[in-house]
């Protein structure tokens, strides 16, 4: 059960349904950053992180989230092997790869394992406007 399964009694009563969202990188700061800006948009709620792919993995079972996004370059398990797991997994969960790495390879490899949108890092307008289109927000 996600986030939004969560609180769909609350949504009988009138409350807000928060989309859950998963943040995957190795890197805290990057990660502290994602979260500030997809926190500041009006439903959407950060309900983890993950600082490589195999925790990303572990994690995404634990949370059911409505959305991933994912770094590519990690440690113990990179993004694109992740995703992969993770959509043999869950495969309607969206992923969006948010990584400095950009390049038309890479984008062939990542949709080929599932991928929805590739995003720069930086790019947090397209950042946000990627994770509503995919979250129908």
């Amino acid at each position: 059960m996600n986030v939004s399964q969560r609180f769909a009694g609350d949504l009988a009563e009138g409350w807000y349904v928060p989309k859950c969202i998963l943040i995957v990188d190795d890197n805290a700061t990057v990660r502290k950053a994602v979260r500030s800006v997809l926190e500041a948009q009006p439903g959407f709620e950060v309900c983890g992180e993950a600082s490589n792919g195999k925790e990303a993995v572990e994690k995404a079972r634990e949370l059911k989230p409505d959305l991933i996004i994912m770094d590519l370059s990690m440690p113990v398990m990179n993004g694109l092997e992740a995703s992969r797991a993770l959509k043999s997994l869950m495969p309607d969960v969206p992923i969006v790869m948010f990584s400095v790495h950009r390049s038309g390879i890479l984008e062939k490899n990542a949709r080929s394992v599932g991928i929805r949108a590739v995003v720069p890092k930086g790019d947090n307008i397209n950042l946000v406007k990627e994770a509503r289109s995919l979250l129908g927000n």
